[in-house]
C-alpha cells in the first residue's frame, strides 16, 4: 500500500506492506483522513506514535470502507462505511481499526466530511461533557475556535443549550463563526467577557492567567492544546478563590477501552446532530494523498476554518 511517511523530518508518500487485521480488527480502505495538530508535532519529532501504532505513518482519524475482518468481528462486515479515531496510520490507502473504536458513517456525510469527524468531534465532546460536565445554560469559552476541534466544540455546546463565546485570531474566520450566532471575539481582552463556567483551552499557556481571571465559581478549564507554549506562571490563589479546576486531556495514548467508550458516546450524542442539521464539518481544503507535503504546509500556514483533509 501507499502511505504518508515521515522520514528525517520530511513527509512523502512511500510504499509499505499491506496491514493485516488481527482478532477483533477491521481492514479499512481509507477514503479520507483528516490532518490534526498532533500530526504536525509528529512531523517535527515532538510527538512519537504510541506503542502498537505505525511509527512513521501519521494520521489520527480516517473514514473508509471495510474490506476484510479479523477473527471474532461481530459488528461490521466488508462493504460497511466506517470512520474511526486511531493512534496512527490513518493517512494511508489501508489501515487497521479495532471494531470497538469504529463508528458507522452517517448517510448525511460524504467521505471528505466523514474523514474530518472522529478526532475533532470525539475530542470536543469528551472535553465538554465527559470531563467538564457541561450542562444546559452554562457559559462556554472556546479558544482557537476556527480549528477542527474548536469548530466542533462551538457546535456541540450550542446544540446542548450552552451560551457560547469563541476567540478567533483570523478576522475572516471570526466573521464566519459570528455568522453562526456565536459570540466571536479577538483573543486580546477575552477575560473581560466572562465569567465562564467551562473554558476549552486550545491555544496554550499564555491564555491560562486570563482563563483563571475569567472563570466563574466552580468553573472548569480543560487544556487541549499547547501550540503557543506549555509553561506558565499562575496565581493559584485566584484559582482557589473560585474553587476552580484545571485539567488536561489527550486522546491518542488512551486505552482501547477508553476510546471505545468515547466512540459509543459520540454515536449516541453526536452523530444524530448531522442528521438533524445541527452539526457540520467545515473543510478549508482537500489534497490528494500524493500531495501530502502540500497539505501539511497548508495546515502549518494557519488561517483556516475547520478541517484540512487528505483524499485517498
Amino acid at each position: 500500500m501507499r502511505a504518508a511517511t515521515i522520514r528525517d523530518g520530511a513527509i512523502a508518500v512511500q510504499e509499505h506492506p499491506d496491514p493485516e487485521p488481527q482478532a477483533g480488527e477491521l481492514l479499512v480502505r481509507v477514503r479520507a483522513a483528516g490532518l490534526n495538530g498532533p500530526d504536525m508535532q509528529q512531523l517535527k519529532g515532538r510527538y512519537p506514535a504510541p506503542p502498537g501504532a505505525p511509527p512513521d505513518i501519521p494520521g489520527l482519524e480516517l473514514a473508509g470502507e471495510v474490506v476484510a475482518t479479523g477473527r471474532g468481528v461481530l459488528r461490521f462486515e466488508p462493504g460497511d462505511r466506517v470512520m474511526a479515531l486511531v493512534a496512527g496510520g490513518g493517512q494511508a490507502e489501508l489501515a487497521v481499526v479495532h471494531e470497538r473504536a469504529a463508528m458507522p458513517v452517517p448517510d448525511e456525510l460524504d467521505w471528505i466530511t466523514a474523514g474530518g469527524v472522529p478526532e475533532a468531534f470525539t475530542t470536543a465532546h469528551d472535553a465538554l461533557f465527559t470531563q467538564a460536565g457541561l450542562t444546559v445554560g452554562e457559559r462556554v469559552l472556546v479558544h482557537g475556535a476556527a480549528g477542527g476541534v474548536g469548530m466542533a466544540a462551538v457546535q456541540l455546546a450550542t446544540m446542548a443549550g450552552a451560551r457560547v463565546t469563541a476567540t478567533v485570531r483570523d478576522e475572516a474566520a471570526r466573521e464566519q463563526i459570528a455568522a453562526l450566532g456565536i459570540n466571536a471575539l479577538e483573543p486580546a481582552g477575552f477575560e473581560d467577557h466572562g465569567p465562564f463556567d467551562v473554558i476549552l483551552e486550545l491555544i496554550g499557556a499564555p491564555n491560562l492567567p486570563g482563563d483563571v481571571a475569567a472563570l466563574a465559581e466552580r468553573g472548569r478549564i480543560c487544556v487541549l492544546g499547547v501550540g503557543a507554549g506549555a509553561k506558565v506562571e499562575l496565581n493559584l490563589f485566584a484559582l482557589m478563590a473560585k474553587r476552580g479546576r484545571i485539567h488536561g486531556s489527550l486522546l491518542r495514548p488512551r486505552s482501547l477501552e477508553e476510546k471505545a467508550a468515547a466512540a459509543r458516546r459520540v454515536e449516541r450524542a453526536v452523530l444524530p446532530g448531522f442528521a438533524s442539521g445541527d452539526l457540520s464539518v467545515p473543510v478549508t481544503a482537500t489534497f490528494p494523498l500524493d500531495k501530502v507535503a502540500e497539505a501539511y504546509e497548508r495546515f502549518a500556514a494557519g488561517r483556516k476554518l475547520g478541517k484540512i483533509v487528505l483524499e485517498v
